[in-house]
C-alpha cells in the first residue's frame, strides 16, 4: 500500500519503520526534524496524506488530532482509510470519524498497548473502533505493526477500550508497588514475594511481566533506572481521559479517580520523566496516613 504516516515520535517512528520493512511505500511527516530510513519525508501533513491508500496518525492529544484531521482529510482521496493510533478522548475520535465519513473516507480509531518496546518489536495490541469495511483495510497493517488487533465496535470504541484498560493498569501498578513497599517494611524478601504472588491469586501483568522492583522477574524499566517504557506522564494522561469519560457518562470509578490523583502527585513531585512503575521508589519514602 501507499501509506502516509503523521507523527514520527517514539512510537510512530518504529511503526513506520516496520511498515517499510514489510514492503509498503511510506511518506512521513512530523513537526520535529525526523528522518527514518526508507520513509519519504513530506513537507506538510497534507502532503504526506495526498494520494495515499491509508493515512496513519500517532499524535499527542485530541486537540492536535482534530487540527491534523482538518489539514489531511481534504487532501485524502475518496475511499482511502484514516487510521488514528493516538490515545485521545472518545469525543474527538468520533468527531474525526464523522468528518472523514462526510468526506467519503473510511476511519478507524486504533489506540495501542505495548509501549515503545512493542512498537519496535512489532508486537503492539490494537484496539479498533470503526466500520467492518474500515477494519478490514487496516487489519493487514495491524498484523505488521502488532501481534493482535481487536475490532471493539463502532467509532470511538477503540478509545473506550484503551482508557478502560489503562485505568486497570494504572490502579494495578499502584497496588503492586504498595505491596512491595509494604513487604520491604515487613522484612519480606522481594524475590520471595514475587515467587509467591506471581503464581498465586495476586498474579497480574504489572507483577509478572513488568515488575516494578529491580532485579525481580523479567527485565523491565525498573532494571534501567526507571527510564520510560511507558512514561508516568502518559499514564496520567490516560487516567485523566478515563475520568473525563466517567464524568461524561456518570460512571462511578473511585479507584480510577484515586489512581489519577496519585499519578498527578507523582508527576508533580518528579522533575525528570520516569516510567510509571517508578511509583515504587516514590512510595518507599511514604509513611502510613
Amino acid at each position: 500500500m501507499k501509506i502516509g504516516f503523521i507523527g514520527l515520535g517514539n512510537m510512530g517512528a518504529h511503526m513506520a519503520r516496520n511498515l517499510v520493512a514489510a514492503g509498503h511505500e511510506v511518506s512521513g511527516f512530523d513537526v520535529a526534524d525526523v528522518n527514518i530510513d526508507g520513509v519519504l519525508v513530506a513537507k506538510t501533513a497534507a502532503e504526506a496524506a495526498m494520494g495515499q491508500d491509508v493515512v496513519i496518525t500517532m499524535l499527542p492529544n485530541g486537540d492536535i488530532l482534530r487540527n491534523v484531521a482538518d489539514q489531511i482529510i481534504p487532501s485524502m482521496q475518496s475511499g482511502a482509510c484514516l487510521i488514528d493510533c493516538s490515545t485521545v478522548d472518545v469525543k474527538s475520535a468520533r468527531a474525526v470519524a464523522d468528518q472523514a465519513q462526510n468526506a467519503g473516507i473510511l476511519a478507524v480509531d486504533a489506540p495501542v498497548s505495548g509501549g515503545i518496546g512493542g512498537a519496535e518489536a512489532g508486537s503492539l495490541t490494537f484496539m479498533a473502533g470503526g466500520s467492518t469495511a474500515a477494519f478490514k483495510i487496516a487489519e493487514p497493517l495491524f498484523d505488521i505493526m502488532g501481534q493482535k488487533a481487536v475490532h471493539c465496535g463502532d467509532a470511538g470504541a477503540g478509545q473506550a477500550a484503551k482508557i478502560c484498560n489503562n485505568m486497570i493498569l494504572g490502579a494495578t501498578m499502584i497496588v503492586t508497588c504498595e505491596a512491595f513497599a509494604l513487604a520491604d517494611k515487613l522484612g519480606l524478601d522481594r524475590q520471595k514475594m514475587f515467587d509467591v504472588v506471581s503464581t498465586s491469586s495476586g498474579y497480574s501483568w504489572t507483577m509478572n511481566a513488568y515488575c516494578p522492583a529491580p532485579g525481580i522477574g523479567p527485565k523491565s524499566p525498573a532494571d534501567n533506572d526507571y527510564k520510560p517504557g511507558f512514561a508516568a506522564t502518559l499514564m496520567l494522561k490516560d487516567l485523566n481521559l478515563a475520568q473525563q469519560a466517567a464524568t461524561t457518562v456518570d460512571a462511578a470509578t473511585p479507584l480510577g479517580q484515586h489512581a489519577r490523583d496519585m499519578y498527578a502527585s507523582f508527576v508533580a513531585d518528579n522533575d525528570a520523566d520516569m516510567d510509571f512503575s517508578a511509583m515504587l521508589p516514590y512510595l518507599q519514602d511514604k509513611t502510613y496516613n
